[in-house]
């Protein structure tokens, strides 16, 4: 058999997740999920992107394969208020994987048609290209085109009536999933997400597709999520402009209420006899 014969050719070897991925495989083969889904069940081997390259509706999309979303919502509106609005602002992932950390990522979305009930989905590279006139769809709201957006420049793309029914929403996503799938008992409290206070969820970004459909993501300036009046209307966070000063000075306050009652009866107490 001669060698430009397609049967005499190497036949070349069939690849599999793990070898590449044998620590990731090794995790997982050990979660409850890998009995029902093989890695291709929620990764299509041709479209593989970072978690900050998707966005957080396309994350929960994988899960939603097999978990449908009705169930879902009732399965968390047993303890969850308004769990529907809920979802909508966090990823699957976020408390069902412990992620290394989370961060809010702001996509820019559009209402679809004129419908006011209507969860507004993400805006596709097509849609802000017509918008902004050019393939540079950042520049919709880095008007300065320095690579960095500052609270001013999103309080000026929310009040651009141009923009029409473009608005902002944020998402609570992870830096890093792990493929160790369950439930954590933090995340039934609601301080997880609402009391993280100015330290961690100060950290955000604005995610920009692309043309391929992948997303980018621009850092923002700290206190985007806080300033929810002008940069992302309707996330709030319990205890986000809490200042560790003031709590010490109410901490104080506290304290000094309590040693006149503390101190009169303790005086009382040690003076007991000679009152009688």
């Amino acid at each position: 058999m001669g060698t430009g014969h397609p049967d005499g050719r190497p036949v070349p070897r069939t690849t599999s997740c793990g070898d590449c991925h044998a620590d990731v495989v090794a995790r997982y083969s050990k979660d409850y999920h890998a009995r029902k889904a093989p890695c291709g069940g929620c990764h299509n081997p041709h479209r593989v992107y970072a978690p900050e390259e998707i966005s957080g509706d396309e994350m929960n999309r994988v899960c939603s394969g097999c978990h449908r979303k009705h169930a879902i919502t009732a399965s968390h509106s047993r303890w969850l208020p308004q769990a529907e609005l809920h979802l909508g602002a966090i990823t699957c992932v976020t408390c069902h994987s412990k992620a290394e950390n989370y961060v809010i990522t702001i996509y820019i979305v559009k209402r679809p048609g004129r419908s006011v009930t209507a969860r507004p989905a993400p805006a596709t590279f097509a849609e802000l290209k017509r918008v902004a006139g050019t393939d540079t769809v950042q520049t919709l709201i880095d008007r300065n085109r320095d690579g960095y957006i500052s609270l001013n420049e999103l309080r000026l793309f929310n009040r651009t009536a141009a923009y029409g029914e473009l608005s902002l929403r944020g998402m609570l996503t992870p830096v890093k999933p792990t493929h160790s799938f369950q439930t954590f008992d933090n995340r039934w409290d609601c301080t997880f997400c609402h009391a993280s206070g100015p330290e961690t969820m100060q950290t955000s970004f604005v995610a920009f597709p692309e043309r391929n459909g992948t997303y980018r993501q621009v850092a923002v300036e700290k206190g985007a999520v806080l300033d929810t009046l002008h940069t992302i209307p309707n996330f709030y966070l319990t205890g986000a402009t809490r200042n560790d000063d003031l709590d010490k000075l109410g901490l104080l306050i506290i304290a000094g209420g309590l040693v006149m009652p503390v101190g009169h009866g303790f005086l009382r107490f040690l003076t007991r006899k000679n009152r009688r």
